[in-house]
């Protein structure tokens, strides 16, 4: 039997994105096994974070500002629209974008009820004065192309291009789990949607 306290850290852990039984375990034994010091940085870490990072107002990224450094210095011709803020972070490994992005915040599922009001699709509407390229970089899964055909229907009539990542990334894969050359590709070899 384990004391409550461990046990609770233990479900905690488990509440985080693929980490299971085993893994949580772990961390919630690292954590009791750190020395004080160790112990106050990783708690200031997590508090620091919680109270600071926040949405970019413009793109939807995660800041410590009210708007992120790339909505002020990227190229503005060009958003790439992502499901996720962690899948700007695998593009921006590929080393070869320099435009803007849009973070949608999920996809259209409407057999979850989620529709166009329930992700940033308005906000992406309202950030495409001067824009001459609209880059779709969902998941290649039902919800992701469901999304981008939306996407493409919405944009072409106002005379903006619409690309979609090639289909170098396999079916059902996540864009955060594809290795950079596999994204670099599929950026490089877009095709307009």
């Amino acid at each position: 039997m384990l004391p409550d306290e461990l046990t609770r850290l233990i479900a905690e852990f488990r509440k985080l994105p693929s980490v299971g039984l085993k893994n949580a375990t772990r961390y919630a034994y690292a954590v009791i096994d750190m020395d004080d010091a160790e112990f106050e940085s990783f708690v200031t870490a997590l508090t620091d974070a919680k109270a600071h990072i926040r949405f970019c107002k413009q793109c939807g990224d995660y800041t410590d500002q009210e708007i992120c450094p790339r909505c002020q210095t990227a190229d503005p011709s060009t958003i790439c629209v992502v499901k996720e803020p962690r899948d700007i972070t695998a593009i921006e490994k590929t080393g070869c974008y320099q435009g803007l992005y849009h973070v949608l915040h999920g996809t259209l599922d409407f057999q979850k009820g989620i529709g166009a009001d329930r992700i940033r699709i308005k906000e992406l509407m309202d950030r495409l004065e001067g824009v001459k390229e609209v880059i779709v970089a969902l998941n290649p899964d039902m919800s992701g192309e469901m999304t981008a055909a939306y996407l493409g229907n919405l944009l072409r009539p106002l005379g903006i291009k619409v690309t979609r990542l090639a289909h170098g990334i396999p079916m059902g894969c996540e864009i955060e789990y594809a290795d950079e050359l596999t994204l670099m590709r599929a950026l490089n070899d877009r095709k307009e949607y």
